[in-house]
């Protein structure tokens, strides 16, 4: 039995997308940049891509799309994009427990001078509003903030938090890469400025992403070259994965209520699966949380029973789950996002992560309930 339960980390592309992206392969591959009929073909794959996304999150204009290479390149490109307008150091801020594409590039400006606000957490990882509202400065020119945090599945109060940067006069990013497929996004209503975006999280092809910018808001170039993306991100686009991030947006949409309630109710059962279990405390908050995710903290002092023996040990029994996340649970060290959360190092170690999809069946996560305690029951 082979069960799969890493969605955070990705997604296996839908049929639909494969159909399409062999489709582009075969058929479509003119380059959007070119004026004849080729071109022409591969422009309006592009364009159609980027409407779908932008009706996906409900932007006003699908202008307000850029695509990126994936989710790390989008927030890469919002912090970036703002921050190299200015020709002095100014004042960011980010919350504890944001995905490394937003905390690196946060280390890298404060290494040439910025100053950096962290915003701590709770022991669910939740931001408080007020100390956004206390931290922002006059020199204050972005703040960045993770909607659905991937280790813990807290989600944050986005609306709330870009409320108050709007009426600081201060541009607000969020990293909506694990919500996006699992919950509504609507910018308009959230109110945010950039939101980045990736394919492969919600069944599209690895390789495509999409940064939303809103009108008005000024991004400083990634690099040079032949001005694709409105100058923005430059760069022959990578039509088939990009053609198919608009189809598995579409898809998404369409099928976003039902399949939400649906994980909703097979994450609620794996934690009532487990809720016996002496040795292992649920991470996170569990009313602000992705609908598909669970994570577990395995509270006991073995120095044997750590999140990568876990996982080591439920791939030998054919399932498939993480230990944090995925750009980080190839390492040994504490996890940031736990640590920020107030557990010891020693307990930062000790982290798992289960994360749903829609092959997720009600038998799959009984069995991988009782394969856990088993298993933990044996290392111990």
């Amino acid at each position: 039995m082979q069960i799969y339960l890493d969605s955070c980390a990705t997604t296996a592309p839908r049929m639909e997308v494969i159909n399409l992206m062999q489709e582009i392969l075969q058929r479509g591959w003119g380059n959007p940049s070119s004026l004849h009929r080729w071109g022409e073909r591969a422009t309006l794959a592009l364009e159609k891509a980027r409407w779908q996304v932008a009706s996906f999150v409900n932007a006003p204009s699908p202008d307000s799309i850029i695509f990126t290479s994936g989710g790390t390149e989008a927030d890469n490109l919002a912090v970036f994009g703002i921050t190299s307008q200015y020709a002095t150091p100014q004042h960011i801020i980010i919350s504890a427990v944001e995905h490394s594409a937003i905390a690196l590039p946060a280390q890298m400006l404060e290494d040439k001078g910025w100053q950096v606000t962290r915003l701590p957490v709770n022991r669910k990882g939740r931001v408080n509003p007020q100390d956004l509202a206390q931290a922002i400065q006059d020199n204050t020119v972005l703040v960045s903030i993770i909607y659905g945090q991937s280790e813990v599945g807290t989600i944050q109060p986005i609306k709330e938090l870009a409320t108050i940067a709007k009426n600081h006069g201060v541009l607000f990013h969020t990293d909506a890469v694990q919500v996006a497929g699992r919950l509504t996004i609507d910018v308009e209503d959230l109110g945010v400025d950039l939101l980045s975006l990736s394919a492969h999280k919600y069944y599209g092809i690895q390789g495509a992403g999409a940064l939303y910018i809103r009108a008005g808001v000024k991004l400083e170039p990634s690099g040079g070259g032949g001005g694709q993306e409105k100058g923005i991100r430059s760069g022959t686009q990578a039509l088939g994965a990009i053609a198919s991030m608009g189809l598995a947006s579409h898809l998404a949409q369409q099928e976003l209520e039902s399949e939400n309630l649906r994980l909703r109710e097979l994450r609620d059962y794996l934690f009532e699966l487990l809720s016996p279990c002496p040795y292992l405390t649920v991470t996170g908050d569990l009313l602000h949380r992705l609908p598909h995710h669970a994570s577990f903290l395995l509270n006991h002092d073995s120095e044997q029973l750590t999140g990568r023996k876990m996982v080591r040990e439920l791939n030998f029994a054919g399932i498939g789950i993480s230990a944090g996340s995925a750009c980080n649970s190839g390492k040994s060290q504490p996890s940031n996002t736990l640590v920020a959360m107030g557990y010891s190092k020693d307990e930062a170690v000790k982290g798992i992560r289960i994360s749903l999809d829609r092959h997720t069946t009600k038998e799959d996560i009984q069995w991988t309930a009782m394969v856990i305690e088993q298993v933990i029951q044996r290392i111990i």
